[in-house]
């Protein structure tokens, strides 16, 4: 594909960047994040160095492999800047902040925290990167919160491949949830808002991880598998059961048709239930919650999923069926990030270049969301709302 930019900052990116204040100590910083971000932008099927190098002028692969591996800037104060300016022109009051993680393919072993290890991107065990990330969505817009490489535990206590891959020595051995409530604890930092936490089942299904959001007091949906245990009443001698056995001696009757949002299709909807509970800890504790089920309407494929949430007593199955739909969203972001904008194309081996690259990527993600934005309201159109913002829109 023959794609050459145009030599000049695009007006619209200018006026976007031009809001954040990035130190950088050499001069040609700033054109260097200008120049990469306008290559992320463009149609370019591969999307490194040396592409952006050839089809965005004024800039060499060498200046841009500077600028992400050697040049001194605060890649994560960038990424605050950016959040806050996503705040303050792109949310409404019914975010929710969703945790997931996505892997990337990689060859060789040099790469930083690439192993063999199970990606839900490859639905499979393979040859990977995998990063946690956390995502905000709302009626009008997703954008990502931040992202943090996982480091596998043989790549963590291994000081020779730490050192030629420039971990920094603050960095240890963490599990995904564990990345996840870290990654929480900068959105709570920066004020984003927020109506509850969605995960899917490999969060849901760790019990630090929801003791770790009850810690914290947030409200959660989240996905578990058939084997969650909850109990329906609060004495010792309470039966406990598992998810799926619970909800299988519901009444069919007690089943309800929701309907969250529309597709392409026409509106989504299945069956749901929710059923009063208890969940149990190692140390004897329960906590109140709601287990929620799901299954086909009439006429669909059958399908069955879990949920457990902590919402309020009073909240409505509609709500929860709602928030337990809204994990899409991150979905959404993973695909899109690596098909509009490159995310997975990154081809250097270091941690400082993985993730200067990642909030690049965010950077000119959140560029397309806010221009999209921005346009919609400028222009409102009568009739039902549109769905969430996405950059392939």
């Amino acid at each position: 594909m023959d794609v050459h930019a145009s030599p000049a900052a695009l007006p619209e990116l200018h006026e976007f960047l031009r809001a954040f204040q990035v130190r950088f100590r050499r001069p040609e910083g700033a054109e260097a994040l200008e120049r990469y971000t306008t290559g992320l932008l463009t149609e370019l099927p591969h999307k490194n160095c040396d592409t952006i190098a050839q089809a965005v002028p004024g800039t060499s692969e060498q200046r841009l492999q500077e600028f992400l591996t050697n040049m001194q800037w605060d890649e994560a104060d960038l990424n605050r800047q950016r959040v806050q300016k996503m705040m303050a022109e792109a949310t409404t009051d019914d975010g929710v902040l969703v945790v997931d993680d996505t892997g990337f393919p990689k060859q060789g072993k040099a790469s930083v925290g690439v192993a063999r290890q199970y990606s839900g991107t490859l639905g499979k065990v393979g040859n990977c990167q995998i990063a946690v990330t956390c995502c905000y969505t709302d009626r009008w817009a997703t954008w990502p919160v931040a992202a943090q490489l996982y480091l596998p535990k043989p790549w963590a206590q291994d000081p020779t491949r730490r050192q030629q891959a420039r971990v920094p020595a603050e960095v240890s051995f963490q599990t995904k949830p564990e990345i996840a409530l870290q990654l929480l604890d900068q959105a709570r930092a920066w004020g984003v808002p927020r109506c509850c936490v969605i995960a899917d089942a490999d969060y849901g299904d760790n019990p630090n991880f929801l003791a770790g959001l009850e810690a914290r007091q947030e409200w959660y949906v989240v996905a578990v598998r058939t084997d969650f245990q909850v109990t329906v009443g609060w004495a010792a001698t309470t039966p406990v059961w598992r998810t799926d056995e619970l909800l299988q001696s519901v009444p069919r009757w007690q089943w309800r048709t929701v309907r969250w949002r529309q597709g392409s299709k026409g509106w989504l909807r299945k069956k749901f239930v929710a059923v009063r509970g208890w969940r149990g800890t190692r140390d004897g504790q329960r906590h109140a919650g709601w287990l929620v089920g799901e299954r086909a309407t009439q006429g669909q494929p059958e399908e069955r999923k879990f949920y457990w949430s902590n919402l309020p007593a009073t909240t409505a199955l509609e709500e929860l069926a709602r928030y337990a739909h809204r994990r899409y969203a991150v979905e959404q972001f993973h695909e899109e990030a690596k098909g509009e904008v490159g995310w997975d194309q990154y081809q250097g081996r270091l941690w400082p270049g993985f993730h200067r690259h990642a909030v690049t990527v965010m950077l000119a993600y959140s560029f397309l969301v806010w221009l999209e934005v921005r346009q919609r309201r400028s222009q409102p159109r009568q009739g039902r709302p549109r769905d969430p913002v996405s950059p392939s829109a």
